[in-house]
């Protein structure tokens, strides 16, 4: 039967959005970092980021845009002779927001009967799965970077090696000359737009499968060595020279899509081909996302049963969910890495 949109008290939806809100929020690592956009309303779907090339730049590749090409000579003034003025050179990128639901449905009998308290559980889960759903669009726009690095070939079909530290450098050596400036600040784990500021670095996002091999990368630092130093997120387990590692298990690798798993013991899912990682490599403003955060992030649906319509008349069936507005888009190529590689095959 359709279900009929009832107008509800705002202080229940108020407060079920800012139950919802609450369970997604900490979900999501990717969603810490990045050029945070509030979620607009009554201004159309497409949001337009705008950056400014340095002067000789151009859009040709991860590269040139971030690269200025200065010769003192050309700026060296003769005596009485104004020089022509230059103009700087915008680069628009936009994105589009799509629509997103959960929505769960129970009945009367479950509410009146049932030992436990199933619609705080829906509302719980709710938010989970929008947090869940809001990382795989982040995750599959990030992990497609064109700034890419291989271990063990040059493709990911090559791909049988585990991460290195050289691989690490390397990608260090790139975003320093692309003049990627390291995170000094992560988006706080709440609704709000809150900051907190951290020491440094950049900021590399994997599968919880590839702690091993992190753990095993020479100088490698684990957080309970900390000493003044704070953990930018529950899910960082340490640092590396310029790097810190944000492991989640929903940042999911490209199964047996590597090279010979056996070559140099790498783990497959089927035993042939090894399975591949992407390590995603952030400095600042790598990316851009529309936050789940703030009054207007989402729009939540409460109709608990017994409210009786015609489609309803008994009051037998009620629903709890939320539908959102949302996109991530690369903001700079250059400003971020995604190294591929495997992982060791732990036996």
């Amino acid at each position: 039967m359709p279900m009929q949109t009832l107008n509800t008290p705002a202080q229940r939806i108020g407060r079920i959005k800012g139950e919802i809100l609450a369970h997604a929020v900490p979900v999501e690592v990717l969603g810490m970092v990045g050029s945070q956009k509030p979620m607009p309303k009554n201004a159309g779907a497409t949001i337009i980021y705008r950056r400014w090339l340095p002067y000789g730049g151009s859009t040709t590749n991860s590269n040139t845009i971030n690269r200025w090409v200065v010769d003192a000579n050309s700026h060296q003034l003769s005596e009485g002779v104004t020089p022509d003025p230059d103009a700087l050179t915008p680069q628009d990128i936009s994105v589009t927001l799509n629509q997103y639901g959960v929505l769960y449905g129970l009945t009367d009998r479950t509410v009146d009967l049932s030992e436990d308290d199933v619609p705080m559980e829906m509302k719980k889960q709710c938010g989970e799965r929008i947090g869940l759903i809001r990382e795989m669009v982040r995750w599959g726009v990030v992990k497609g970077g064109t700034n890419a690095y291989y271990v063990g070939g040059s493709s990911r079909s090559a791909v049988n090696g585990k991460i290195s530290i050289n691989k690490l450098r390397l990608v260090s050596r790139n975003l320093q000359a692309n003049h990627a400036k390291r995170i000094t600040g992560v988006l706080s784990m709440s609704s709000d737009f809150g900051s907190s500021p951290v020491e440094a670095a950049y900021v590399v996002f994997a599968h919880t499968d590839a702690e091993a091999d992190i753990r095993d990368l020479p100088n490698f630092k684990n957080i309970s060595e900390y000493a003044q130093r704070k953990p930018i997120s529950p899910y960082e387990i340490g640092s590396c020279e310029n790097f810190r590692f944000v492991l989640s298990p929903e940042l999911a690798p490209y199964a047996d899509a590597g090279g010979t798993a056996s070559t140099n013991g790498m783990y497959s899912t089927t035993g042939s081909a090894a399975d591949v990682y992407p390590f995603v490599v952030a400095a600042e403003d790598a990316w851009g996302q529309v936050a789940l955060r703030g009054a207007n992030a989402l729009s939540p649906t409460y109709i608990p049963p017994g409210e009786k319509t015609k489609d309803d008349p008994l009051g037998q069936r009620g629903f709890i969910g939320a539908s959102f507005y949302m996109n991530a888009v690369r903001l700079n190529e250059g400003w971020m890495a995604v190294i591929e590689c495997g992982i060791s095959a732990l036996t």
